[in-house]
């Protein structure tokens, strides 16, 4: 069994272990030389270039990815040659354009904030007015981790984004939408394979920091019952609505007036299902590839009551990370890291550490302490 990921990231990085557990042979097209999945990169080429996709494809059974931006154009040739890509163009097609995600979202019925399509300052200022002042506007594409994204009272704030829009494929218009007055975020993540099933992790509860995601725990806290009956079978409709097969995580709000509203998709595996790694029967990333490969998936029970996950942002202002291991895992011997082959840079995720247990506080002041360790 070969599978193929383009993208060289932590995502594909993290593939790595999971394939060498089930014998599968995994091949990385990298971004460029020295990226975190280099261990399994065999191949460094421009994944917007049709040809270099093409050859890479040749000799794997089935494409995955590590991102959501390979283009369109791309993916169709890979479809037209033959080789299984999943989740295919109609899917990642969503995850790439946020106007076209909440068309197709609104189109099944699911909850979603208040949104428009605008294509005029005026038609901004129009929905600002209409929603009390305030919107939150989106570029329809390439944002990620805050980026492309900000909350306006007027559309003047955005007047660049207006004039840049058309170029990236978004037919001159931006995303507006509700300030949703939420009580939190939270996601949860589903697998699908090509044949149907599908299996689904407990809901989380995320933390974002300047847009980024900084803690998870799992499961969220106060969540058993409504919302998280409510949360899974919004993913399971999503995952089944628009066809997705391997992993599907959907960021929710959860709001102060008690709905459950779709913020966001990524259709791969997810930095809010980073604990299932180790705080699961089955990780995320082996359960991506059982699914891309259309092998029953696994179990997702936990192995405590608690699993928190934080993210190490940054890193060392001064040093490595392998330079703090001996506080970090002395200190905290209960705790996994797992550590992403990132040079330390402000803001940038270089690694993660998750605690398991039955008190959630421990729990969650083991993982906040460690991951402090490479911090500074």
């Amino acid at each position: 069994m070969r599978v193929g990921v383009i993208g060289g990231g932590q995502l594909a990085r993290m593939m790595i272990p999971a394939a060498i557990e089930l014998g599968v042979d995994l091949r990385v097209l990298a971004e460029a030389d020295g990226m975190s999945a280099a261990l399994a990169a065999d191949r460094v080429g421009d994944y917007t270039d049709a040809s270099t996709v093409l050859d890479f494809a040749r000799d794997v059974d089935v494409i995955t990815f590590d991102h959501e931006h390979v283009p369109q154009d791309v993916l169709r040739a890979l479809v037209d040659a033959g080789v299984a890509v999943r989740p295919g163009p109609h899917a990642l097609a969503v995850a790439q354009d946020k106007l076209l995600m909440r068309e197709r979202l609104s189109e099944l019925g699911l909850p979603v904030p208040d949104w428009a399509r605008v294509q005029t300052p005026a038609d901004l200022d129009a929905f600002i007015a209409a929603h009390g002042g305030t919107a939150v506007v989106k570029t329809p594409r390439g944002g990620y981790d805050g980026k492309g994204v900000r909350v306006v009272r007027s559309a003047a704030e955005v007047a660049e984004w207006f004039a840049t829009v058309a170029e990236d494929g978004g037919d001159g218009a931006l995303l507006a939408e509700e300030l949703v007055d939420f009580r939190r975020e939270l996601a949860q993540l589903v697998a699908r394979r090509p044949s149907g099933e599908v299996a689904a992790w407990p809901l989380v509860e995320t933390l974002q920091v300047g847009g980024v995601c900084s803690e998870v725990i799992a499961p969220a806290p106060h969540s058993a019952g409504k919302v998280a009956d409510v949360a899974c079978d919004i993913a399971v409709a999503v995952a089944e609505g628009l066809d997705v097969t391997g992993v599907l995580a959907v960021e929710l709000f959860e709001t102060t007036d008690d709905r459950v509203l779709v913020n966001e998709l990524a259709m791969r595996p997810h930095n809010s299902g980073h604990w299932s790694m180790d705080g699961s029967t089955t990780g995320q990333f082996e359960q991506h590839l059982r699914a891309v490969l259309d092998l029953p998936l696994g179990g997702t029970g936990t192995y405590g009551a608690w699993s928190v996950m934080v993210n190490i942002l940054g890193g060392p202002e001064e040093g490595t990370l392998e330079e703090r291991y001996p506080e970090a895992l002395a200190g905290h011997p209960t705790v996994k890291l797992h550590n992403y082959g990132k040079a330390p840079r402000p803001g940038r995720k270089v690694g993660h550490v998750t605690a398991v247990g039955d008190d959630l506080d421990e729990v969650v002041y083991e993982a906040r302490a460690a991951a402090a360790v490479f911090q500074d």
